[in-house]
């Protein structure tokens, strides 16, 4: 009876009746056994070979759907186009996903392989593991499937995939072209897509963008989200002597570069976490109605403190959201010297921080790049591209290598659009709740590149649940996140933007 019980209240939660849920539950039953299956290909965005094996699968399944495939040649790995066939007078929707995942380390995992999908149920604090089996009989849409990429980003192509497939069962017709574009490098920045959009712009040519990455709201409700932050990257050297020395006879004498980096580092941010550096927040404004639209999103800032264990917020904005309005500057690395029982008296001979600088709209990463380094000699620092040469050295008292990586742009659509609209009514209809809408999210998905040549409006439309642990070990997706991922296509792929 508690089944039962627990059952109805989960579908009533995404608002499908008895009848339409035996439809559904057979459909996430198929999409179970094909996510598996697509998880078991292993997708290393280091390893191209990977890529290929995954493209093959690709090829096939969209294929199956009625989809004309190619793969699309870009400066490095190849990019994955799917199509249904083109019918004027419609409008088109393109949709971007990626199927490349970050690397694994099976030691750190609770299961002896990433890429075996293993079900689990809620346990007290944690899972347990159950038998495939299981699902024979029931589907607990709180279980859960743990497995690299069955949230990020693998899970929304197999929504995507089994949405078509009950479309054609039910002999809907879909009011739009729909173009598939789907990414083999995105976990490393998709350094080939600017140039690949240009170059195959009259092929992925829509009228509006909708990206099916990352977790929804942790409320669970439907969400959208109107852009995304974008990234770049510095690398910071600092050097002492030219080799370790012994603390006792070198202490108070050779200069030590974990001090000269922790001064520099601690100089670029006040006591509230605010980047100190002149211009840093330059071009940045909210407005009364976009503060309305930031404080409508029903944060926790206790919740939030309590799961990540820290009292007080840094003061970047008044809010979790007004804070991702404005570009971070974060310390993601750190290291000099040896730590922990490895620990040695020595004057380290150099000391790294690895900074991400996650961007908005207003800020262009290569000047923000420019501003740290501007302050960076301020400091009274000699910056090179290398490791310093002897006569460098001799010539300088502090000196820093800054190695910069490539810029991601950030994105922003207007609130206000239409096709935003329509997609927040649809989810709204379908699943009978409010839409969280959310100006800006604080990941980085590389689309900039597509509204850049294509001049379109974009949305990311997530599906998958805010504790998938994402990038890390135990990566997982809710079984009730494919019903809802599919049921979000379905209202998505039959209602019209009128």
């Amino acid at each position: 009876m508690k089944k039962i019980i627990l059952l109805f209240s989960i579908l009533s939660a995404l608002g499908i009746s008895a009848q339409e849920d035996m439809v559904l539950k057979s459909q996430v039953a198929h999409a179970i056994t094909e996510l598996r299956e697509f998880i078991a290909i292993p997708n290393d965005a280091l390893n191209p070979d990977d890529i290929d094996d995954n493209i093959f699968w690709l090829k096939k399944k969209f294929g199956e759907r009625g989809f004309n495939t190619a793969e699309l040649e870009t400066e490095n790995l190849p990019l994955f186009f799917a199509a249904l066939p083109i019918e004027d007078g419609k409008p088109t929707m393109l949709i971007y996903m990626h199927f490349d995942g970050q690397s694994v380390d099976p030691s750190k995992w609770d299961q002896p392989n990433p890429y075996d999908v293993v079900l689990k149920t809620p346990e007290g604090d944690g899972f347990k593991t159950i038998s495939f089996d299981e699902l024979d009989t029931d589907i607990n849409y709180d279980w859960r499937l743990f497995g690299r990429s069955t949230s990020d980003d693998k899970s929304p192509i197999i929504m995507l995939l089994n949405t078509i497939d009950l479309l054609k069962k039910e002999g809907k017709e879909i009011p739009f072209n729909i173009k598939v574009i789907l990414d083999g490098e995105e976990e490393k920045s998709s350094k080939p897509l600017p140039k690949a959009v240009k170059q195959y712009r009259e092929l992925l040519e829509a009228d509006f963008l909708v990206i099916a990455d990352g977790p929804v709201h942790p409320s669970g409700n439907p969400t959208i989200l109107y852009g995304c932050r974008g990234i770049t990257t510095l690398t910071l050297t600092t050097y002492g002597p030219i080799k370790p020395q012994h603390s006792g006879h070198y202490g108070n004498y050779a200069p030590n570069p974990g001090f000269q980096l922790a001064q520099l580092l601690a100089s670029m941010k006040d006591t509230n976490g605010r980047v100190t550096i002149p211009g840093y927040y330059d071009g940045i404004t909210l407005d009364d109605s976009v503060l309305e639209v930031l404080t409508s999103v029903p944060d926790s800032h206790q919740a939030i403190s309590e799961k990540l264990q820290f009292k007080t917020a840094e003061k970047v904005g008044g809010s979790y959201q007004e804070a991702l309005q404005y570009p971070s500057l974060n310390i993601r690395g750190l290291g000099s010297g040896w730590i922990g029982e490895k620990a040695r008296t020595i004057v380290p001979e150099s000391a790294t921080a690895e900074l991400d600088l996650r961007l908005v709209v207003e800020s262009d990463g290569n000047r923000l790049k420019r501003l740290v380094k501007d302050h960076i000699k301020k400091q009274g620092f000699h910056i090179v591209d290398h490791v310093p040469s002897k006569e460098e050295r001799m010539a300088h008292s502090k000196i820093v290598t800054v190695t910069e990586g490539s810029v991601t742009d950030a994105f922003r659509t207007d609130l206000n659009n239409s096709y935003g609209k329509f997609l927040t009514e649809t989810l709204k209809s379908t699943f009978e709740k409010e839409v969280i809408q959310i100006r800006t999210t604080g990941g980085t998905v590389p689309i900039a590149a597509f509204i850049n040549e294509l001049k379109i409006p974009a949305f990311i439309v997530p599906m998958v649940n805010a504790d998938n642990n994402q990038h890390s070990p135990n990566e997982n997706l809710k079984i009730g996140q494919l019903a809802y991922g599919i049921q979000a296509f379905y209202g998505i792929l039959t209602n019209s933007p009128d």
